[in-house]
């Protein structure tokens, strides 16, 4: 998995082996194997079992979503991530960036650490989490977040979505990645709201349900009109001689052909 191209991150619960690898084949860019929500007490050690036994848990694509600090299958759950050599690990309701240094310290340089912003506390944080050893990219937990906050309307998370942005910004970590859309049966608008969170600086969001992987990916990539207007900018700058450039009655500086070229790069296409 490459931080750049994480667009889809589809959740399975720890404790359906059975699910793992069809997971891994669904098309999602990374699967999150899930001891924390998805899993009761009672299935906590067989989830965990589950996860140690199957050989992809250490494939660059998966990552395992681990209970949370104040928890007490906490140790035993990092423990297992050590031991098996996962790559990746999801932090659920982080709030402390000393407790993300201990996390990373005990895991080792080589595993990247989600911390998940889904508390009033976390998000209160969010600029020394972003910066805590070994964070590669925020998540936000919109469901936890509007129990905890009490703000039901996802208008209320507009500041939350942009500071979330702008910490991961300023201590120099991938875009983040979005929360869960709790439906999937809904194409045109899963990518609707993929494209909202994209148009707000994400790179990516969380998915529950495989059917929600294409339309969501599609959301999170440029438009077709957005390509051709990107298109359109780098024709005319390839055909500027001098002078100011003119692309549909407004004027081309150098942001403006950035970020034509970087449309052009995440859709994979050549300039």
């Amino acid at each position: 998995m490459t931080l750049k191209t994480l667009r889809t991150l589809l959740f399975v619960p720890g404790d359906r082996p059975e699910r793992f690898e069809k997971a891994l084949q669904s098309g999602a860019d990374a699967i999150a194997l899930d001891l924390e929500d998805a899993v009761l007490p009672e299935g906590k050690a067989r989830a965990r079992a589950a996860i140690a036994q199957w050989p992809g848990c250490t494939d660059p694509r998966v990552m395992v979503r681990i209970n949370g600090t104040d928890t007490e299958w906490f140790k035993d759950d990092l423990d297992m991530a050590r031991e098996r050599g996962c790559g990746a690990v999801m932090l659920p309701k982080a709030a402390d960036p000393i407790a993300l240094a201990r996390i990373a310290e005990r895991l080792g340089p080589a595993v990247d650490l989600y911390p998940i912003i889904e508390t009033v506390e976390g998000a209160a944080r969010m600029r020394e989490i972003a910066a805590a050893p070994c964070v590669k990219r925020l998540v936000f937990g919109t469901v936890d977040f509007s129990r905890d906050s009490g703000i039901q309307n996802e208008d209320g998370w507009l500041p939350i979505r942009i500071e979330m942005v702008l910490a991961s910004r300023l201590a120099g970590r991938a875009t983040p990645i979005d929360g869960t859309l709790l439906g999937w049966n809904d194409p045109a608008l899963l990518q609707a709201q993929a494209a909202r969170s994209r148009s707000l600086g994400f790179g990516g969001r969380l998915c529950i349900h495989p059917a929600q992987i294409a339309p969501i990916r599609e959301g999170m990539l440029p438009s077709s009109e957005e390509l051709a207007w990107a298109r359109r900018v780098l024709e005319a700058v390839a055909q500027a001689e001098h002078g100011a450039i003119v692309v549909d009655g407004k004027l081309v500086d150098k942001p403006v052909v950035d970020l034509a070229r970087d449309w052009i790069a995440q859709s994979g296409g050549e300039h």
